[in-house]
C-alpha cells in the first residue's frame, strides 16, 4: 500500500510558515498583524480500515513544560482529502459537514496561530492527521482538547505528520 501521506502547499516541509499563520492576539507576545489563519492541508492514501481522520497542531518546543496545541479537530469525514485555506476559523464553516473543533490551548475554538516568544529557536509546527477505527469520537466542542486527544490516540489506525517552522524575531 502507498504511504499515508500529509502535505501543504503553503509552506515546505520543514520550512517556514508565513505570517498569515502567526496568532493575531497581541496579548501573547506577537505585533497583532498576524492572519490566525490555518494552512491549506492535503492527504492521501488513507488506510482503508479508517472510519474518521483527525488532525491536530502541536508545538513541542512552548515553553510550558508539555508543549502548546494549536488545532484539534476531530470526526473528519473518512472520504475527506484536503482542508482549505483558513478550514480552522472559530466558526468552522469551512470544515466539512460533522468535524468538530474543540478548544485549543489559547482557549479558543479553532486554529491558533503561532506565536513563540520573541528571540527564541524556531519552533517546530507539528500538524498530524490521524486516521481513526471510530466513525465518530464521543466528544462536544466543550470536550478538552486533552480528553479529546485521549480518545483520537484510543482510536487510531495509523498517523501521519507534517512539520512547519515558526520564529519571531
Amino acid at each position: 500500500m502507498a504511504e499515508f501521506r500529509l502535505w501543504s502547499d503553503d509552506f515546505p516541509s520543514n520550512g517556514f510558515m508565513s505570517k498569515e499563520q502567526e496568532c493575531s492576539d497581541k496579548a501573547f507576545g506577537v505585533d497583532g498583524l498576524g492572519g490566525n489563519v490555518s494552512p491549506a492541508v492535503q492527504w492521501e492514501n488513507v488506510p482503508e480500515d479508517a472510519q474518521s481522520l483527525a488532525l491536530t497542531v502541536y508545538d513541542p518546543d512552548a515553553p510550558t513544560g508539555s508543549g502548546f496545541w494549536h488545532w484539534v479537530v476531530v470526526n473528519l469525514p473518512v472520504g475527506t482529502r484536503s482542508l482549505p485555506r483558513n478550514a480552522g476559523k472559530a466558526d468552522a464553516t469551512l470544515l466539512p459537514t460533522g468535524a468538530l473543533q474543540v478548544r485549543n490551548d489559547y482557549g479558543t475554538q479553532g486554529f491558533g496561530g503561532a506565536a513563540p516568544p520573541r528571540g527564541d529557536k524556531p519552533h517546530r509546527y507539528i500538524f498530524r492527521l490521524h486516521a481513526l477505527k471510530a466513525a465518530q469520537l464521543p466528544i462536544t466542542a466543550e470536550t478538552t482538547n486533552a480528553v479529546a486527544r485521549f480518545m483520537i490516540h484510543l482510536n487510531e489506525i495509523d498517523s501521519t505528520t507534517y512539520t512547519g517552522l515558526y520564529e519571531l524575531k
